[in-house]
């Protein structure tokens, strides 16, 4: 019987390596260095990760016979969660001491966490996804809790319970669809989904729901969304801005993988993600108007953008791909951006209460115009990049039919309105109380919200320099690698 070698390709597998060193590099380096400098050493592995991506592009290479798969798409958004994880760690620079998160073991735990995310957007199999949102959600767990205080303890663990169920749903599908196929590739799903004898689709649909309930934990898709407000205002301000970004980037990357490629043809899943979704705009938008707390006011702004990024899952892989794409950059260096100011001027992880946001164009001025800024590209407001992004969400949905739930998306922007621009007004109201925050020095922050400032301007006025390269002809059709 002849030998057969496994399908073990070191080049695919090269930017998932390098941020695995990074963690490994951060859990030895901290016995040895200050944290500030561990935290360098992460960054230059996190850049070394995305040269070798844009070295990988066109390619089309694979690992383990499939199932790490190196292609266009997975290329696309592994950098942009690159982007939001040096964003988080730049931002730590400032933040970490005075979050009580001053020691190398979060620079290990949140390049763990990138190692899973990226596995999640290689993955060419169901398996090789879950082992990837595992060690993404077991880091994320970690950094939840990091913080010595009780509202740091009660957000890890009502994420860690919460996720714990949405990981057992997960489970729970993926073997229905294995059941129902008989594979976990997505190619071989794909193509086994469109000629399903009648006694397997019902399987194969239960297995489909299952997995949606699940990705809905992770991405905060109502009503799955619970835990949402009090992670992301519990967690340190920097663990906030990873959770809301890097982690929820890689999710979608998930559910593109399975649903726009693997699951395309599977029958009913799209009219429940539609109804999920405008659930979710609903809640989401409606919710935020009623908050107090800024940090809480972003959280549920979190959820509201999950259902507007969740429409372009509504659309065909080749619209809704790059939409989704463009979105998910878009939403993370602008959410980088305004979390990374509040990270830098709150006194205590409580963050500030909106009526404390009175009058801080005249005491950080400069902040107080990025705020703004970042609050009106989320509102949608031309010519900032929120607003093209969300065209091309709408387009997306109401291009494969599913207008009614457009129709929803654009009443909730209105809202969406009130809640950012009460925030920006207050801002430049004029306030003679004491100043309420932290006024230190901020290098890292000042150069993650510049570079926000400048990705949501030049993109909002000149789309295609990103859309553009993320449209890139075949990318999206060939999710499944059929």
């Amino acid at each position: 019987m002849p030998l057969v070698l496994p399908d073990v390709a070191l080049a695919p597998m090269i930017p998932v390596l390098l941020t695995l060193l990074g963690a490994v590099l951060a859990t030895v380096l901290g016995f040895f260095l200050p944290r500030r400098s561990v935290t360098y050493v992460s960054l230059a592995t996190l850049v070394l990760s995305a040269a070798s991506m844009v070295w990988l592009w066109n390619q089309g290479l694979t690992a383990f016979g499939g199932s790490l798969n190196a292609d266009n798409a997975a290329i696309a958004i592994g950098l942009v969660l690159l982007i939001g994880s040096a964003l988080a760690l730049i931002v730590s620079l400032d933040g970490a001491a005075r979050a009580r998160l001053s020691f190398p073991e979060f620079d290990a735990m949140l390049m763990f966490a990138v190692t899973g995310t990226l596995i999640i957007a290689f993955s060419g199999d169901l398996v090789t996804m879950l082992i990837g949102l595992e060690v993404m959600s077991l880091s994320g767990y970690v950094m939840a809790t990091l913080q010595d205080s009780r509202e740091s303890e009660e957000a890890g663990l009502k994420y860690f319970l919460l996720g714990a169920t949405g990981s057992a749903i997960l489970i729970f599908g993926i073997a229905f669809v294995y059941g129902a196929t008989g594979s976990f590739n997505y190619a071989a799903i794909a193509a086994a989904s469109s000629g399903l004898s009648v006694g397997n689709a019902p399987v194969l649909v239960a297995g489909a729901l299952l997995l949606l309930c699940g990705f809905g934990f992770k991405v905060a898709l109502a009503p799955f969304h619970q835990w949402t407000p009090d992670v992301y205002g519990g967690a340190p301000t920097v663990v906030s801005l990873f959770l809301s970004t890097v982690v929820k980037v890689a999710a979608f990357a998930g559910m593109l993988r399975v649903f726009s490629g693997a699951l395309h043809n599977a029958p009913s899943w799209l009219d429940v993600l539609a109804v999920l979704t405008a659930a979710t705009l609903i809640v989401g938008n409606l919710a935020a108007l009623f908050q107090t707390n800024f940090k809480r006011l972003l959280a549920y702004s979190a959820v509201a953008q999950t259902g507007f990024l969740a429409l372009t899952l509504l659309g065909r892989p080749e619209v809704g791909g790059p939409a989704l794409t463009y979105y998910l950059l878009i939403y993370t260096i602008t959410t980088a951006a305004a979390l990374g100011i509040v990270a830098a001027l709150q006194r205590t992880e409580a963050g500030f209460e909106i009526s404390d946001m009175r009058g801080l164009y005249y005491r950080h001025p400069a902040y107080a115009v990025a705020l703004g800024v970042c609050l009106a590209s989320l509102a949608g407001l031309p010519p900032f990049a929120g607003f093209y992004a969300k065209y091309l969400a709408f387009q997306a949905a109401f291009q494969n039919g599913y207008t009614w739930v457009a129709v929803i998306a654009a009443l909730m922007s209105v809202a969406a309105f009130v809640y950012y621009l009460r925030v920006a007004a207050l801002m430049f109201m004029p306030d003679r109380t004491p100043a309420r925050e932290y006024d230190g020095a901020h290098f890292g922050t000042r150069f993650t919200v510049a570079l926000g400032m400048v990705g949501i301007t030049a993109l909002g006025i000149l789309p295609n320099l990103a859309y553009g390269w993320v449209a890139y002809p075949g990318i999206w059709t060939q999710l499944a690698g059929t």
